[in-house]
């Protein structure tokens, strides 16, 4: 008989390490879209810190639809600055054709994971393009980032809504309101807080 083949079972550790290892190649630092985060929240927390920013960038890229559409979109990028696409999409996105809008589709997939309210912090990062982005935008380098801007700017929106609905939250508690955990994590340190384990 012969042997059974082992069904595909794809490494998650190999995934998350992979997403940071190709920013850093590409050129973005955790840092810096934690800079994104500050511009995007400050003027409603001013306590805020850059460590929360860190930290809540960091849980965002967890997300396996985030490593997703990094690994994707960074792939797409490397690939046209190597002409290794077909035409006429070698050239839109080489070109970041203003029709050519699946790098902002795959981003709101990102924008996504932490409720609707990303979309407004989303079109304020792409619009002003500060900091990282406004690099990743100088199409003088020769490098192409068709889909990295739009996808840091995404990470950066979507760690501002994480930000704001765990504000909401502390506020809720120290009024003394129920509440309902607003992502898995939370459930999970609840959970384990309640029956004396810790989260799995």
């Amino acid at each position: 008989m012969a042997d059974a083949k082992i069904p595909y079972s794809l490494n998650s550790k190999a995934v998350a390490e992979a997403t940071y290892a190709w920013l850093h190649k590409r050129g973005v630092t955790i840092q810096e879209i934690a800079e994104l985060v500050m511009l995007l929240q400050n003027k409603y927390y001013p306590n805020l810190t850059m460590e929360e920013c860190v930290q809540n960038v960091e849980m965002v890229l967890s997300k396996r639809e985030v490593q997703n559409a990094v690994l994707t979109g960074i792939q797409l990028d490397v690939l046209a600055e190597e002409g290794k696409l077909f035409s006429p999409l070698q050239d839109m996105i080489e070109h970041d054709e203003s029709l050519y809008g699946v790098d902002e589709i795959l981003a709101f997939s990102i924008v996504n994971v932490y409720g609707s309210i990303g979309f407004t912090n989303y079109g304020y990062v792409d619009k002003l393009k500060p900091g990282v982005l406004e690099r990743l935008n100088d199409k003088s380098t020769g490098q192409i980032h068709t889909y990295l801007d739009d996808i840091v700017g995404a990470v950066a929106a979507a760690a501002s809504s994480r930000i704001a609905h765990r504000k909401q939250a502390e506020r809720e508690q120290e009024l003394g309101l129920p509440q309902a955990p607003e992502d898995i994590e939370d459930a999970a340190k609840r959970l384990a807080a309640r029956d004396g384990g810790t989260p799995k």
